[in-house]
């Protein structure tokens, strides 16, 4: 008998042994084949964890409710503010309001009468002493004063020295003051050169003959003569009738 087939039946019995012994019979998944069957390895550790892919597209939105709105954010910080608004339309004119501290209808009513009264009694004292042309009133005391103490006069009365700017009123100063009175006419910033009290150069002018001479070096002021009306240059520290105007 030969010596190889002798040595392979003798391996055979070995490999079979050594499978038999590691894994029951009775599982005949296990069973190992005569040439390729082994013992199982022990597991090894988890591989690294792969990179991210690529984000993939939006899908389509879903079909389910909607949910129900959550609760308001908080406020966040007030803007600037914004350029002006065109401004509105006007309203209407509303009711008049009521013054609390106003007086009543009765101390009203007195008050009317009073302004009546006052109002006859300067009628009454135009008819008397004044004399009304156009919108002038032209009034006297029948008090000679100098020219400073006319003005402060005539300011007491919320009017001007008298300033005739034409013949009619010219005329109507002479018929009032009866005697020789102060105009509202002065050179006293330029020689020569008269003008109002307001600074406005006269447009009307009537000078008596050889007048304005300032003969005494100091005749600043005019003056209304009573024979005929003419104006003659008089210094203002003179006592001349005092002529007051006041606007209507």
């Amino acid at each position: 008998m030969s010596l190889f087939p002798s040595l392979s039946l003798l391996l055979l019995s070995v490999v079979t042994a050594s499978c038999s012994e590691t894994e029951p019979f009775e599982s005949p998944q296990k069973t190992c084949p005569v040439n390729t069957c082994g013992c199982p390895g022990i597991s090894g550790f988890p591989g690294k964890d792969g990179r991210d892919g690529a984000k993939g597209e939006k899908g389509e939105p879903g079909q389910g409710l909607k949910g129900v709105q959550g609760p308001p954010g908080k406020l966040g910080p007030s803007g600037n503010p914004g350029p002006p608004g065109l401004p509105g339309r006007v309203g209407q004119k509303g009711d008049p309001g009521e013054c609390l501290g106003c007086p009543n209808e009765e101390a009203a009513s007195d008050r009317e009468a009073r302004w009546s009264e006052l109002n006859r009694i300067k009628k009454l004292l135009i008819f008397l002493l004044g004399k009304q042309v156009g919108k002038k009133i032209f009034f006297t005391n029948g008090v000679k004063m100098t020219f400073e103490e006319v003005k402060a006069l005539c300011t007491q009365f919320q009017g001007l020295v008298a300033t005739p700017t034409n013949a009619e009123e010219n005329q109507a100063i002479l018929d009032v003051a009866k005697g020789e009175a102060f105009l509202g006419i002065t050179d006293l910033e330029t020689e020569g050169h008269f003008v109002d009290l307001t600074g406005q150069s006269v447009t009307y002018q009537n000078w008596n003959d050889g007048e304005p001479n300032d003969a005494a070096s100091g005749e600043d002021c005019v003056m209304n003569l009573t024979s005929n009306g003419k104006w003659n240059d008089i210094a203002c520290s003179a006592s001349l009738l005092a002529v007051c105007e006041v606007s209507i």
